[in-house]
This record gives C-alpha cells, sequence and structure tokens, in this order.
C-alpha cells in the first residue's frame, strides 16, 4: 500500500524527500523512501535517483534493517562509477562516507563470511586512496573489526587512534565512545570516564551520542562510585533511546543497568515500554545486544523468586518472566554462536557470559521518583490489585482473621461496630470466600441469613466508594444494602444504610461541576436536607442499637459540618457544635469511644472553619490527651495530622512538621486507608515547602500519590503526581519530572482510556513543558501540537484550548515554524473570544513577534508588527473589561517588546522611542522587589541601544548612572549589578 503520493515531477519528488527525512525512523520512513526510489527512475535523471537511495539507504540504516543498507549502497556506486559528473562536492562527501555505513552493516550480519568483510575494507583503503582521501576513517574500520571478532586491538587501535581525523571521519563524539571503550575494555573504568567527559556533558553529540555513550558509561560510573550522576545519565540517555530499533543494544544496556543497581521493577517497566524491539530490531548484533541486556534482567527476577510474574515479550503469546528468560536465552546463544563461528572465535559468547555472570553493584539505587514493587509492575495486574475493593494495606500485620466462617462474620460485624480497621481484612476476606463458586452459607442464627451478609459486603464498599469520592456508587450501594437488610429482617442496618445513602446523595451533587456560587448554595442545601431526614430516621426508628444511634448522630453532625466546609459562612457554626455536643454526650454515655474522638475532632474542625485555630489547637489537645488513654489508638494519625495543619495554618511550620511526622510514624501500626496516610503525605510536602526543604516535599508527595493509587483513588493520586512533576521542574529535575511523567502514562488506568481524558491532558501538557526545559525542541512539540488538535474539540472548554494552542505557537515559532505558529495562534484567539486569556493571549503575540524578528531580522519586521498590532487590540480589549494582569500591565510589555522587536531588526531609534514609553508606563520603582527588576532590566535594554547601537554612550551613562543612584537607594543591590556593568563597559569603550 503506498504512504504518499507519487510525485509528478523532480521538485514534488525533492519535496517528499524533504519531508521523509522529517520522520522519526522507523517502517512508515522505510517503506515510504523505497517508493520515492521508485518514482525517481521513473524521471530517467541520476540526481533525484541518487537523492532517493541515499535517504533509502540512510532509512535502512538507522532503521536497524543492515542486510538492505549494502545493496542500496552498491546501486550509489555503481551510478558514481558510471556518471560521476552526476555527484556534487556534497554528494561526493556522503558517498564517500556511508563506506563506514557498509561495513557496519555487513559486520552486523552473522551470514557474511570474515573474507568478505575484509575484502570490502580493501575496497574502502583502494577507493579512498583513489579519491585522495585520508585512511583514518579506514582504519577506525579496520579497529572496529578488530574489537569484534577479539583480535589484539592493540595495533589496530594505534593506528586509528594515532592518525590525524580527516572530513570523512567519524563524529569526534562516535570517536570518543570508541576511545573511551578501549580504556574501559582495559579495566581502566576512570581513564575511561575522562575521555568520555566532553560526551557526557553534552559538549560533543551526534544522531547516536550522547546515548551510546551513556549506556556504555553507566556501569563505569557506578564502579568508579559515581552512581548520582550515574542515575542522572540513566534518565536522560533512556529517554534519548527508547523504542528506537537502532538503538535496541542501548536499551539492553539500560535494562541490565536497573537489573545490577536494584531496580528489577523499573527494568520490567522498560521492557514493557520497548517491547516492540522484540520484533522490529532486523540487525542481529543489535538482536544479540539487546537480548542479553533484557535476559541480564529476567535472570535477576526470576532469581529473586518472581519468575510466574507476567511481562511484556514477543508477539502472539503471553509471557511469563520464566519463559521469557529461557526464550531470551535460546535465542541470544544461538546469535552468539553464528557470529562466533563466523568469526572463528569465541569472542562475542565471551562478552556475553561476562554480562549475564555480572553481579549487582549496588544492592538499591533510587532511579526514579517512584519506587515500586515487583508485584507493581506486572501488566494489567497492579492496577486490577488496586481496584479491589478489600485490598488491605500491608504496612502492618492485621489482627489474626479467624479461619471459620461463622467467626469470621461475627469478628467482622463487631470490629465494623467499633469502626476498628482490621474489619476491612475481614470483609475482604469474607468477600472472597461468598464469591467462590463451592460457597455455602452456614445455618448459624448468629450469622444470619444470606442476604445480610451480601448487605454488609454491600455497605464495605460503600463506605469505600465514599472515601473515593464516588458518592453515585456509594448511594446505590447503600440503597441497595437496604433493600438487602430489610429483606433479612435487620431494621437497625436498614436505618444506618438509608441514612447513609441520604449524606452521600447530598456529597453527591456537586461531584462533578465546578463549585459556581449557586452550585455551593444547592449543595448546602441539599445536606442540611439530608441532615433533617436523617433525624427523621432517627425520630421513627424506636430501639436502635446504641452503636448505631452512635453513627447516626455522627452522621448529622457530619453532614452539618460538610455543609459549614462547604457555604463558608459562619453562621452554620453553631448548628454543628450542638451537634457535635449531642454526639459527644450520647458517645461518652455509652462508651463510644470512637463516636466520643469524632465528635472532639469534628468540634476542632468547626473551630478552625470558623477562623480560631487557638481554640482548634486546645480541642485536639485535649483529644490527644484522651486518645493516649482511653483511644481508639488508631485516631491519633488523624488527631495529629489535624493538629499539624492548624499549627501550619497559625505558621508554625517547625510545630507543624513535628506534629506530622509524629502522626505518620504512627500511622504506620495501621491500614494506610484507615489513617488517612496520604493526606498525612500531602500536608508534610507542603510544610517542607514552607521549611525550605524542597527535596523532602517531594518525597512526600510521590508517596501520597503511591497511598492513593493503591486505594483506588485514581484521580487524587495523578493529579499528586502532577504536583511532583511541577515541583521537580521548579527544582530543576527535569529528567525526573520526564521520568516521572512517562511513567505515569504508561500506567495501565492511561493506556486503558479509564482515566479523565483530561486529566491524561494536563499530564501530557506538563511533560511537553518539561521535554521543552530539557531543550528537547522536536519532541515537545510533537506532544504540544497533538495536545493542541485535541483540545480543539474541547467545546466545553475554550479557555484551555487557548492556553495550550497559545504555548504550542510560541514552540512552533522557536522551531522556526511560523507559518504553522501562526495557524495555531489564531485558534488561540478564537478560543479566546470564547473565553478572555488577556494575559496568556498577550503573552503569546509578543513571543511570536519576538522571535520573528529574532530569527529573521528585517525579513520578518512586517509579521512581528503584525503580532504586536493583534497583541495591541487585546490590550485594549482587557483594559476595557476592567483585567488587571498580574504583573506589568499590558501596555507596559507591549511597550518593551516594541523595543526588542525593533532592536533585533536594527531599528534602534524607534527601539528606544518603544523602551522609553514603557519606562514611563512603569514609573520609577519602589520597595518592591518585582517592580525594581522589570524596570531594571527596561533602562539596561535602553542604555545599550543606545550607548552600543545608537554610539551614544554619555547620555546613556546618564541614563544608567541615575538608575544605579535610585536602586541602590531602594536596597534593590542586585539589580544594580547589570546597570553597573554596562555602564562600565561603555567607559571602558569610551
Amino acid at each position: 500500500m503506498a504512504t504518499a503520493p507519487h510525485p509528478q515531477s523532480t521538485d514534488e519528488l525533492f519535496h517528499a524527500l524533504r519531508e521523509n527525512h522529517q520522520l522519526p525512523y522507523g517502517r512508515t520512513r522505510t517503506v515510504t523512501a523505497e517508493e520515492l526510489v521508485d518514482a525517481a527512475e521513473r524521471f530517467a535523471e541520476p540526481v533525484p535517483l541518487i537523492h532517493a537511495l541515499l535517504e533509502l539507504q540512510e532509512a535502512y540504516t538507522y532503521g536497524s534493517d543492515p542486510r538492505k543498507s549494502p545493496v542500496v549502497f552498491a546501486r550509489l556506486l555503481t551510478l558514481f562509477d558510471e556518471q560521476p559528473d552526476a555527484f556534487d562536492e556534497r554528494l561526493r562527501a556522503q558517498l564517500f562516507w556511508r563506506f563506514k555505513w557498509v561495513a557496519n552493516a555487513l559486520r552486523a550480519l552473522p551470514e557474511i563470511p570474515l573474507a568478505s568483510l575484509r575484502q570490502w575494507l580493501t575496497e574502502m583503503r583502494d577507493r579512498y586512496e583513489k579519491e585522495g582521501l585520508g585512511l583514518q576513517p579506514y582504519y577506525g574500520q579496520a579497529y572496529q573489526l578488530a574489537v569484534h571478532v577479539g583480535e589484539d586491538t592493540t595495533l589496530a587501535y594505534e593506528l586509528w587512534a594515532g592518525r590525524r581525523r580527516t572530513p570523512h571521519s567519524d563524529c569526534e563524539a562516535c570517536e570518543i565512545c570508541e576511545r573511551a571503550l578501549y580504556r574501559v575494555a582495559a579495566g581502566d573504568d576512570e581513564r575511561a570516564l575522562e575521555v568520555w567527559a566532553p560526551v557526557l556533558a553534552g559538549k560533543e553529540s551526534c544522531q547516536e551520542e550522547p546515548a551510546r555513550s551513556v549506556s556504555h558509561a553507566l556501569l563505569p560510573l557506578l564502579r568508579t562510585g559515581h552512581a548520582d550522576r550515574a542515575r542522572e545519565l540513566h534518565l536522560a540517555g533512556y529517554r534519548a533511546c527508547r523504542r528506537n530499533p537502532s538503538m535496541a543494544g542501548e536499551v539492553g544496556r539500560h535494562l541490565e543497568f536497573c537489573a545490577l543497581t536494584g531496580n528489577e521493577a523499573r527494568g520490567l517497566e522498560l521492557l514493557a515500554e520497548n517491547r516492540n524491539l522484540f520484533d522490529e530490531v532486523d540487525s542481529p548484533l543489535d538482536q544479540l545486544d539487546f537480548l542479553t541486556g533484557v535476559e541480564v534482567l529476567l535472570r535477576r527476577v526470576e532469581g529473586l523468586g518472581h519468575g510466574e510474574l507476567p511481562v511484556a515479550g514477543y508477539a502472539g503469546r503471553a509471557w511469563t518472566v520464566a519463559g521469557l528468560c529461557a526464550e531470551v536465552r535460546g535465542r541470544g546463544d544461538g546469535l552468539a554462536d553464528r557470529f562466533d563461528t563466523r568469526n572463528g572465535t569465541s569472542a562475542q559468547s565471551g562478552r556475553r557470559t561476562v554480562r549475564l555472570d555480572r553481579a549487582p553493584l549496588l544492592d538499591a539505587l533510587e532511579l526514579a521518583l517512584r519506587t515500586r514493587g515487583l508485584d507493581e509492575v506486572a501488566p494489567g495486574g497492579a492496577a486490577g490489585a488496586r481496584r479491589e475493593a478489600g485490598a488491605v494495606s500491608a504496612s502492618r500485620p492485621v489482627s489474626a482473621v479467624p479461619e471459620e466462617l461463622p467467626e469470621l462474620v461475627l469478628r467482622a460485624r463487631e470490629l465494623d461496630e467499633e469502626g476498628h480497621p482490621d474489619a476491612r481484612a475481614c470483609w475482604a476476606r469474607l468477600r472472597g470466600l461468598v464469591a467462590a463458586r463451592d460457597y455455602s452459607h452456614p445455618e448459624d442464627p448468629a450469622v444470619g441469613p444470606y442476604g445480610r451478609l451480601c448487605a454488609d459486603l454491600l455497605s464495605d464498599e460503600a463506605y469505600r466508594a465514599a472515601e473515593r469520592g464516588d458518592y453515585a456508587s456509594a448511594v446505590d450501594l447503600h440503597e441497595e444494602a437496604a433493600g438487602l437488610y430489610e429483606d433479612a429482617g435487620a431494621a437497625d442496618d436498614v436505618v444506618l444504610a438509608r441514612a447513609c445513602a441520604l449524606f452521600a446523595a447530598a456529597e453527591a451533587a456537586g461531584e462533578d461541576g465546578e463549585g459556581g456560587e449557586g452550585e455551593t448554595e444547592v449543595k448546602a442545601a441539599g445536606l442540611a436536607d439530608a441532615h433533617a431526614a436523617v433525624v427523621r430516621l432517627q425520630e421513627e426508628a424506636s430501639g436502635l442499637a446504641p452503636y448505631v444511634e452512635g453513627r447516626l448522630l455522627r452522621l448529622r453532625a457530619s453532614a452539618l459540618g460538610v455543609r459549614l466546609q462547604t457555604s463558608g459562612d459562619p453562621a452554620h457554626a453553631a448548628v454543628v457544635f450542638a451537634e457535635a455536643d449531642l454526639l459527644q454526650e450520647f458517645a461518652t454515655r455509652h462508651g463510644l469511644t470512637t463516636q466520643v474522638s469524632g465528635a472532639m475532632l469534628l468540634r476542632a474542625g468547626t473551630y478552625a472553619l470558623s477562623g480560631d485555630l487557638p481554640a482548634a489547637v486546645a480541642e485536639i489537645d485535649a483529644l490527644r490527651d484522651r486518645l493516649a488513654s482511653d483511644g481508639p489508638a488508631w485516631h491519633l494519625p488523624r488527631a495529629l495530622g489535624l493538629r499539624g495543619r492548624l499549627q501550619l495554618g497559625l505558621r508554625d511550620a517547625a510545630a507543624a512538621h513535628a506534629d506530622l511526622a509524629e502522626g505518620l510514624r504512627l500511622a504506620a501500626a495501621w491500614p494506610a486507608d484507615a489513617v488517612d496516610t496520604s493526606r498525612l503525605h500531602a500536608d508534610l510536602a507542603q510544610t517542607c515547602l514552607h521549611l525550605g526543604r524542597p527535596d523532602e516535599a517531594l518525597t512526600h508527595l510521590t508517596r501520597s500519590a503511591e497511598v492513593d493509587l493503591r486505594d483506588g483513588k485514581q484521580v487524587d493520586a495523578f493529579c499528586t503526581y502532577s504536583n511532583a512533576a511541577q515541583l521537580c521542574l521548579d527544582l530543576g529535575r527535569i529528567e525526573d519530572s520526564i521520568a516521572l511523567l512517562d511513567s505515569l502514562l504508561g500506567e495501565p488506568d492511561v493506556t486503558g482510556g479509564e482515566l479523565d481524558d483530561r486529566l491524561v491532558a494536563q499530564l501530557r501538557l506538563l511533560r511537553a513543558r518539561a521535554l521543552h526545559a530539557g531543550d528537547d525542541l522536536k519532541a515537545a512539540t510533537a506532544e504540544f501540537v497533538a495536545l493542541a488538535a485535541e483540545s480543539a474539540g474541547w467545546d466545553d472548554d475554550p479557555g484551555s484550548h487557548a492556553m495550550i494552542a497559545a504555548e504550542t505557537a510560541m514552540i512552533l515559532a522557536e522551531a522556526g515554524e511560523f507559518d504553522r505558529a501562526g495557524e495555531v495562534a489564531d485558534r488561540a484567539l478564537a478560543a479566546h473570544a470564547l473565553s478572555p486569556r488577556y494575559e496568556l493571549i498577550s503573552n503569546c503575540l509578543r513571543e511570536l513577534a519576538r522571535l520573528r524578528a529574532q530569527q529573521q531580522g528585517p525579513d520578518g519586521l512586517a509579521a512581528a508588527l503584525a503580532h504586536l498590532d493583534e497583541a495591541g487590540r487585546v490590550a485594549e480589549a482587557a483594559g476595557a473589561a476592567g483585567f488587571q494582569p498580574v504583573g506589568r500591565s499590558l501596555e507596559t510589555a507591549l511597550a518593551y517588546e516594541h523595543g526588542r522587536v525593533h532592536a533585533y531588526v536594527g531599528a534602534y531609534e524607534d527601539a528606544l522611542a518603544a523602551l522609553e514609553k514603557a519606562l514611563a508606563l512603569l514609573g520609577e520603582p519602589g520597595a518592591e522587589e518585582g517592580d525594581a527588576g522589570e524596570w531594571a532590566e527596561c533602562v539596561r535594554l535602553s542604555g545599550a541601544v543606545e550607548g552600543i547601537y545608537l554610539e551614544r554612550p554619555a547620555p546613556a551613562l546618564v541614563r544608567l548612572d541615575a538608575a544605579v543612584a535610585r536602586l541602590t537607594a531602594l536596597g534593590h543591590l542586585e539589580e544594580c549589578e547589570l546597570l553597573a556593568s554596562l555602564a562600565a563597559q561603555l567607559r571602558d569603550e569610551g
């Protein structure tokens, strides 16, 4: 099937070749290149055919298809011999450069005899000598063949490395890698890393570098004690080679690195991400390299006792770790044997054995923010396990769960009445037993009928749904349970289930909304109605057990408490206190310690919502003392958590940290969902930020998210992860941010389409920003463009589309794609018209103007000014609408940008005039930090334009000296530095 229209002219052919050249390497690009060669042959002109063949050979080479690359090159060489004049200087250079590609391709094919490899190198040498080209590239290939075969490389290395580089030599980065690998083979890791330094620092790069060097340098870095640097390079290097068939060997080495650093779970995660490499790598040598890395990982996982874990492997069947390991072992051994047979040595098998037998270099190295165990990475298994309603935290051993069914049912109910966290372990066990095909309900009056047990399980599931925020499901479950309880004659349970359904229904009223004022009033009214309905239920019932009465009182108080929280109306506080007092008095009289604690927690929270934080602290201190003496112990973590939040509200971050840390320590003794461990971690993260400890905050954020994820709270978890990824960006930990987001976007909940698409889009947007921050403009642009296209269909949220489209336009402009940037900016403007985003759109238009002028100079001035004119209209509309920007006014920003744009194109008088207008709009700086910085930058640029480009240093110095004096008097010493430096430069040059 054709992948592109057939070109009808050579111009169309060259255009198609350029477009295909922009595609990533892979089968789509290769098939199109093949079709373009067919099209080029029909023109009966050598030059178009030469270009098409060069594109095809590149597609084969970097698409990991070495068998076809030499065939294409043979056609090129024939054309060169027959029509040398068709090759201009550039084409001739490409032809002779690619002799090395063919040598590499032949070396990767074990069916090619060793004599043929040597014959090709002789051909290369003869051709180079005939053309008068230096032989250093030839000796480089001779050295690489010696390494591959396992011959003594000392002489071959000296013959290559001792020669001066030529225009046809491998790039500096590739040669540095070969030199470093020579040192590694000699056992000198330290010297190898010294040689690698320019590449690992990003000073030298090419198509394959630094990704190739990074993958080889990981273990030497570990062996020399540079674990942190190895971690950093692993994150960046893996991203550069993942899913790329031509870099399968590099991927294999990253898998090996994971296996040798206690990151087997991450290794399996990366293996799943690269499952395409099992079928798309056509190079036998790359296959061998990849499979050996895979086998190192799988052997390690199997050795840890996880051989039955499901794992991603070859298409067409399901694999376990043990099964795939055996398959990979057979294929890897077979490939190594084929190469050794061809080479007449045991070099390949020997190197493979060394890798497979290498012991772990570190017990544990935290590679990613998500520290996961092997039981959490099974495809589909982790998500399924998290969604089990009866899943119980493994943070502590629960009390013994009775084996006999009647005792188990009675124990579950007893614990449930007490509100004990261990009830959930019993319900989870019962849920499994009841679901079994051979389940037989006991004929025991104490247990009651089957329907009552089913109602108990439904009630437990309903409570869990409410905890996840799924109130609609909670309503349905509670109502279904009430019906079953009624059938079973359990009158108390009927009342309680219906009361819980009423409360959940009131909560559900605002579940999907955006929290507008009208909606808030509706929800508050609904909660008041729910309270009244529960009161009626309680009054109409008779003979209720004390624990049921206590729960109903707690529901009544909670409904009014949530109403206060929803409305924020202080007038609603008094009735909450009244209900809490009623609950506490009843619970104290009947010895319901759990409800006593609940009443005191509610009182403390009500004081806090009313703004009386000292009274809230006093209440929580009284509760803490009571819990220490009377229990229940599992309420202590929640109490300390609330106390920590109150201390944070009182601006005592140190005290807040102490309370929260103690709460977290005590929480370890209980199931995470019972003591809200996730909230404790989240509050500690916020507290750590107040204390200036961002790395600790990041740890708590990720732990909070993992707890939520295990408890089935996917939305909360992914929102918290998003915050963690943003914090990483703010801290400059860009690769950590990208790795975290990549891991999240690979979650089964995401790939299976189960997570909200807007939340997924938010994660992708953050990833695009992180890629841009990491200088991966190509990948960032692709993600932004995709998001802009998707968000165009968000008819219910044009504001978000405006934001995404505006950012996309700026990225496209940065990449020099101004036509596309203009089209996307127009879409942002159209969305802005529906949902105004004045500051965002103004920033976008001004940035497009700046980039036009910066990149295109005078040729881009007209288009740049058109963008600024549009920004002016946006500023006028903003003013008419009464919009107030966060920082400087839109008019000031526009004047400043006029100055920069005109300076970029050499219109310096116009630039100076615009900058002076901006200074007038800014006004003189005051003591505030932000104003001074913007003002100083505007003065600096004005001084540079006037003093350097207009060559009027005297007035420029007057301007700068006055500004320095003004800022010094105000105490803005940092802002003075650049101005003083520019003034000194002007004096020196004068």
